[in-house]
């Protein structure tokens, strides 16, 4: 803020003191010239000095009160043009102050109404002024009446031009600083939405990360117990299974949460050595960092081409497992191929919790001409499956889906099982994704 800035301000919380102030001191000039002017007009000087003193008054409340002031000044000018007094310099100037003020401060009818008035009392003043004064013929009194009200007239627009002028100044820098304001209170609504909607995104990926991380390896747990005595190999394969499962839930919380950090720059480098705040993940299978140095490379986020992989880690669980592409498949922007990997992966999720045993589960990815179209039956338990009623899986999903454009539909199938069905729009124009396998079936 500039000193100009400072100075306006500090001037615009004192407007009643400060012209009080200079009402008093210019007053000590005024009164007294009013005063030595009156016995000229035939009164004395104290009624001079009262009639310049009430005149020049009312301009200490010019700018807190404009219409009480302009008010006041003019009934003091008219009150000593009707004793007699046509002009009294330089207490007259009142009028010209008082008029700026209420056309700069105050509203739209006062100051039309004050420009009126002026132009009125302009006449009466110069009326009486030839009137008392002139000795020459009437046509020439005439033409210098016009003259001089001509000029008092002019010199009063020209004053109320140049307070409509200061006063469109005024209304354009307080809609400036209240759009200012608006635009603060609209930023900081904009960045607490924008934090709430990272907040549900982080939560919901949290959500889908650990809940079918963990569904997996309960699973594995609970098979490799009852596999220990019978068949040792297949313990082992359970703790391999479920030391990989960690691992890659593991690097998929820390690429996630990896978002919320500034990464640490060496002095005097501007390079990033790591991310402060998170545990520093020793270097391993499946786990990508390097404990030593802190580097945390991010791997992409997992999309629809990933299905495969998901589904094999579902198989590997024991449930027997398969994948179904229809059509060809297309590039996704990241964001829809997100959506579609999360909702297989939490309707896998599901299945792993509530299928029962020997469930069977088909995985159908079906590329149509404006759609993906995304289903998973399964033939266990379904809806008859105990649940504590704390999930929140199926909403996840549906909002997944509704915030690329889609529907979803879950529910129990008419044979038994359940059965999850989502319908992704496709960009236009999508080019031929080489990544995904040829459509058939796998598993």
């Amino acid at each position: 803020m500039t000193w100009w800035e400072r100075l306006t301000r500090w001037e615009e919380r004192h407007q009643l003191g400060i012209d009080l102030s200079l009402m008093v001191l210019t007053g000590l000039v005024v009164v007294p010239l009013g005063a030595s002017m009156a016995p000229n007009w035939g009164l004395g000087s104290y009624a001079g000095a009262g009639l310049a003193a009430l005149a020049w008054a009312p301009l200490g409340w010019r700018r807190t009160h404009p219409v009480a002031a302009v008010v006041a000044v003019y009934v003091a000018c008219l009150l000593h043009l009707l004793v007699g007094v046509p002009l009294l310099l330089p207490s007259d100037l009142a009028v010209l102050l008082a008029l700026y003020s209420v056309t700069v401060h105050g509203p739209r009818w006062a100051h039309l109404t004050a420009m009126g008035s002026a132009l009125v009392g302009n006449l009466v003043m110069v009326s009486g002024l030839l009137v008392q004064s002139w000795a020459g013929s009437l046509a020439e009194m005439a033409a210098s009446a016009i003259a001089l009200w001509l000029f008092a007239s002019v010199t009063a627009l020209a004053v109320w031009a140049f307070g409509l002028v200061r006063r469109s100044r005024r209304v354009t820098i307080a809609a400036l600083r209240d759009r200012a304001e608006r635009l603060e209170v609209e930023r900081d609504q904009q960045a607490r939405i924008a934090t709430a909607a990272e907040r549900t995104r982080i939560a919901r990926e949290m959500h889908d990360i650990v809940a079918h991380s963990l569904s997996v390896v309960v699973a594995q747990a609970d098979g490799g117990r009852y596999a220990a005595a019978a068949d040792p190999e297949a313990a082992t394969r359970a703790l391999g299974t479920i030391a990989e499962t960690g691992r890659a839930a593991l690097a998929d919380m820390r690429r996630l949460l990896g978002v919320l950090r500034e990464p640490e720059r060496v002095p005097g480098s501007g390079a990033a050595t790591g991310t402060p705040g998170l545990l520093a993940l020793p270097g391993g299978p499946g786990v990508p960092g390097d404990g030593a140095t802190g580097a945390a490379p991010y791997t992409p986020q997992p999309a629809e081409h990933d299905l495969e992989s998901l589904v094999e880690q579902v198989r590997s669980s024991g449930v027997r497992a398969s994948l179904v592409r229809m059509g060809t498949p297309r590039r996704l922007p990241p964001g829809i191929g997100l959506t579609v990997y999360r909702i297989c992966q939490e309707a896998l999720t599901n299945v792993l919790k509530h299928g029962g045993p020997d469930v069977t589960v088909t995985v159908l990815a079906q590329w149509q001409a404006a759609a993906l179209v995304l289903e998973i039956t399964d033939d266990g338990r379904g809806a008859a499956a105990d649940s504590d009623g704390a999930g929140q899986g199926l909403l996840g999903m549906r909002e997944r889906a509704t915030m690329v454009g889609g529907t979803l539909s879950a529910g129990p199938r008419p044979g038994g099982g359940f059965r999850v069905r989502a319908e992704l729009p496709l960009p236009p124009g999508a080019p031929a994704d080489d990544r995904a396998a040829a459509p058939g079936t796998l598993g």
